[in-house]
């Protein structure tokens, strides 16, 4: 008799477990494109695995009007990592005020057939005077009503905007390409074709201007507060 009432109670588990997962598959597929790789090469935005970056800049605090030296560093890791049921890349950001670490974050980039770059979420860390502070902005496509964003599209043209952070409430970040074939003067070199982009987001209303380059990803972030430069890249 226990046999018997276990072995249909174990039935029934295996099909709540079973349509339970078709309903986080399904909301995941329907977070995610289709048919994305790791390899993420689109000109505009290369994620090279095992390349490494540098940007330097100031930015003018806006409580105290002092103003700080900014420094980030980027790694691309050399091997995919699975987010939200798809091979992501993974670029590892470390960002430096005045010298002391502030904020890591793990960002997960994937590439669709045509070379439109999507950005699948990020782990986020922040800290204060040292100490992990909080998780504030981390985001997965596919858990609560988070989608990927296109990051960057395969052949951006003036007037294209991209959704590239679609969590609401916690990262809602969209870019407009407002112009292209630029040429730019950076400390690693001058370049050519370059483009530039307006980033919004809607949750504080804050405003950055981002420059990319062919073969070389972004290399100059400007907003009210300061501006960040491409300083140095090894590897990839």
């Amino acid at each position: 008799m226990y046999r018997a009432i276990a072995g249909f109670i174990g039935s029934v588990a295996v099909i709540v477990s079973l349509g339970a997962g078709g309903g986080v598959a399904a909301q995941r597929d329907e977070a995610v494109p289709a048919n994305l790789s790791p390899t993420v090469d689109n000109p505009f935005f290369p994620l090279a695995p095992g390349s490494s970056r540098r940007y330097e800049g100031q930015e003018v605090d806006p409580d105290s009007g002092e103003t700080i030296d900014v420094r980030v560093r980027e790694h691309v890791s050399p091997v995919p990592e699975e987010i939200a049921g798809v091979a992501v890349t993974t670029l590892s950001v470390q960002e430096y005020d005045d010298g002391q670490l502030t904020e890591t974050t793990n960002d997960y980039h994937a590439q669709g057939p045509d070379g439109t770059v999507y950005y699948l979420g990020e782990h986020v860390n922040m800290y204060e005077d040292g100490q992990l502070a909080s998780h504030e902005g981390t985001w997965i496509a596919g858990e609560d009503a988070s989608q990927a964003g296109e990051f960057m599209p395969a052949e951006p043209r003036v007037g294209d905007r991209m959704a590239q952070e679609q969590a609401p409430g916690v990262a809602q970040d969209i870019s407009t390409v407002v112009a292209i074939d630029l040429t730019m003067e950076t400390p690693v070199g001058t370049f050519s074709g370059c483009i530039k982009t307006q980033d919004l987001n809607p949750l504080d209303q804050e405003i950055e201007h981002k420059y990319y380059c062919p073969e070389v990803g972004l290399v100059r972030e400007e907003s009210a507060d300061g501006s960040l430069d491409l300083v140095s890249v090894t590897g990839g």
